[in-house]
């Protein structure tokens, strides 16, 4: 076993005082070793060592990490530790000097939140729809299918959170019925509706997967070779991105559950329904988390204040 170097030292003493003080996760500390050894191995190639890094040594570091076509968020997050590391070690006293507080913050491009427009939603649908009529696919897979285009179809017609919906009792859905009770966060419940397209589409997948044999008197949302467990988040989130991809939707990578709740909430406000109505709907408890879907608006505010301000000026 090698002897310690110094810089091995410091950043012990680093983790140590993350650990200690911040009650930071042994997960989270291995890659914060595994980062700021990265920036040691850099130092060690020019001869140098973290006590005696230069501001120059950090600003050529970002250079080389930008070089290795890392992407943004990894460069940021290996920029951070070196701040944390040297900032504590100065702090400490050390070290007698920080290279990096005279290097200018990194900005981070602004990105904006992925909006599916509702052409786009239409289009997820359909997709997940003609998977389900499929019955060449065999009846274990089309059930699956036809599950998941319930699972969309209720997303978008009611704007749950898909923790709300997986957890789904299975007897929310009733034979004819145009609303079901949630449980929301804080255990508290709420109303939300259903259109008849997600309702049939319900219908469908109960038939299915009774067809093939499963049946859940627990679960609406459950595991088509197994009723006794119900549908996870995870499994949900990976359906969505096979139907964005299969759908042909823009960024499908960034498409998932919370984007039918997201586009639920936007596609109301577009079409004419207050604030306060899409609040309750959402379940949320503070309208100032409503508003922000509001971003997603402006055209017709703006379409608003033109066409409806007494102030303005037609000619």
């Amino acid at each position: 076993m090698r002897e310690p170097t110094p810089s091995d030292v410091a950043i012990g003493l680093w983790l140590e005082a993350l650990s200690a003080e911040r009650g930071t996760a042994a997960s989270s500390l291995e890659v914060y070793r595994t980062s700021a050894r990265c920036w040691a191995d850099f130092l060690a190639t020019r001869g140098s060592a973290i006590e005696s890094a230069s501001r120059t040594d950090f600003t050529e570091y970002l250079a080389y990490l930008d070089a290795r076509h890392l992407s943004e968020a990894t460069i940021a997050h290996r920029r951070t530790v070196v701040r944390s590391l040297h900032r504590f070690l100065m702090a400490e006293e050390q070290v007698g000097h920080d290279p990096t507080s005279l290097v200018a913050p990194m900005k981070r491009p602004e990105r904006l939140p992925l909006v599916l427009t509702i052409s786009e939603v239409d289009r997820l649908l359909e997709t997940a729809h003609a998977l389900a009529r499929d019955d060449t696919v065999g009846l274990y897979r089309q059930a699956g299918y036809a599950r998941r285009a319930a699972l969309f179809e209720v997303l978008y017609a009611s704007g749950m959170r898909v923790s709300e919906a997986v957890n789904l009792p299975a007897a929310a859905v009733a034979p004819g019925a145009k609303s079901m009770v949630v449980r929301g966060k804080g255990g508290k419940d709420r109303l939300v509706m259903l259109h008849q397209r997600a309702i049939e589409a319900v219908e469908v997948w109960r038939d299915l997967a009774a067809a093939y044999g499963s049946v859940s008197e627990t679960w609406l949302f459950h595991a088509v070779r197994d009723g006794a467990t119900p549908l996870t988040r995870q499994s949900a989130l990976a359906e969505i991105k096979a139907a964005a991809v299969a759908a042909g939707i823009r960024n499908p990578d960034r498409v998932s559950p919370h984007k039918l709740r997201h586009a639920f909430a936007s596609h109301l406000l577009s079409n004419g329904a207050d604030l306060r109505s899409i609040q309750e709907l959402l379940g949320h408890a503070d309208l100032g988390t409503t508003e922000i879907y509001l971003h997603t608006d402006t055209r017709r505010t703006h379409g608003m204040v033109r066409d409806l301000h007494p102030l303005n000026d037609p000619a």
